[in-house]
């Protein structure tokens, strides 16, 4: 028993520190030439005003951002996967990401004042796009592959109200470049305080169902013998990852592909189990995101590029090797 933990809490450990290094990282690097003596000297209290700005509004949220969305997107790939039973689910695939875009940009016209209504908003577009896609789920037995062609018609389907808004009110998303792209160059602290209530619920409730999902891998049938409510449980999961993905829409925008990349990566590495790879998860998100966010500053400087763009450099080949490679495991259809 001993020694089936040791590999988890070893890559843990190693994920940690690696988020530590990035975290670190993360705040000597940007646009200013600001590094790591300015940041030591902000640590203890000796910087002036101008570098503790900077460290303190700028820097530090655009760390904890990346942290966050990584995480929270992971997270919420891995529960729609396991909720769906389908490898190809994600925040990014099947529309929730857009459905939440869609009602943050709504929200923006409706409510153009109120700063607080972008997480709301973000949370029930996701929950509408998700319950939409679970609903098709459900009706006449459909197949994993249609599920996933579904909700990418859904996601197109949203894209293009977004699209339509916008055309209509350009000013409806003053960072909507950023936004629809993904990005973390205008990341400000009250954006994450809106946020984390729903990440906080997100993460714990995937904790709380960890065990019960795990349940859900062996068949509806074996799952409800061994007393699962599993309609129940597949929307509760459902629910929680609708709100991680809506917490990290309303901070970066519509990041895609990290929660399609990060489960499988882990799945690898762990095994099915989400009671083992959830913790792996979460890390492993957040590492993948603030990676992306420093290479997207480093590359080009002085000149910055979205953080979107390189995650969906990954994602897509990943994505069409996932469906080019079809092979029998216990995702697959007959």
């Amino acid at each position: 028993m001993k020694s089936s933990a040791n590999p988890e809490l070893s890559l843990i450990a190693v994920l940690l520190a690696a988020a530590i290094l990035l975290a670190l990282a993360s705040m000597v690097c940007g646009a200013s030439t600001l590094g790591a003596r300015d940041a030591v000297q902000w640590l203890s209290g000796s910087a002036d005003a101008s570098v503790d700005a900077i460290f303190r509004y700028i820097r530090l949220p655009r760390t904890l951002a990346c942290l966050l969305v990584g995480s929270a997107l992971a997270a919420a790939g891995l529960l729609l996967q396991t909720a769906l039973n389908n490898p190809l689910a994600s925040p990014g695939v099947i529309g929730v990401n857009a459905g939440s875009g869609l009602f943050v940009v709504a929200a923006s016209i409706l409510f153009p004042s109120v700063f607080w209504v972008r997480g709301l908003a973000a949370l029930g577009g996701a929950l509408a796009a998700a319950l939409w896609v679970y609903a098709l789920a459900r009706r006449g037995g459909a197949s994993r592959v249609t599920i996933i062609l579904a909700g990418v018609a859904i996601s197109s389907l949203l894209a293009a109200g977004m699209d339509a808004i916008v055309t209509l009110y350009p000013t409806a998303i003053m960072d909507r470049t950023a936004f629809f792209i993904g990005g973390f160059s205008s990341i400000y602290s009250g954006a994450l305080l809106v946020a984390l209530p729903f990440l906080l619920a997100g993460f714990l409730g995937a904790a709380f169902l960890a065990g019960r999902l795990d349940l859900l891998l062996l068949g509806d049938e074996v799952a409800a013998s061994l007393g699962l409510h599993v309609e129940r449980t597949r929307f509760l999961a459902i629910l929680f990852a609708a709100a991680l993905a809506a917490g990290a829409v309303s901070i970066a925008g519509l990041v895609g592909f990290v929660g399609l990349i990060v489960p499988h990566m882990v799945r690898r590495l762990t095994g099915g189990a989400l009671r083992r790879s959830l913790p792996v998860t979460i890390l492993l998100g957040g590492c993948l995101v603030l990676g992306c966010d420093l290479l997207a500053r480093l590359l080009f400087a002085p000149y910055e590029v979205p953080a979107g763009i390189l995650l969906s450099l990954i994602g897509a080949p990943f994505f069409l090797y996932l469906i080019l490679n079809r092979r029998k495991h216990r995702y697959d259809t007959a």
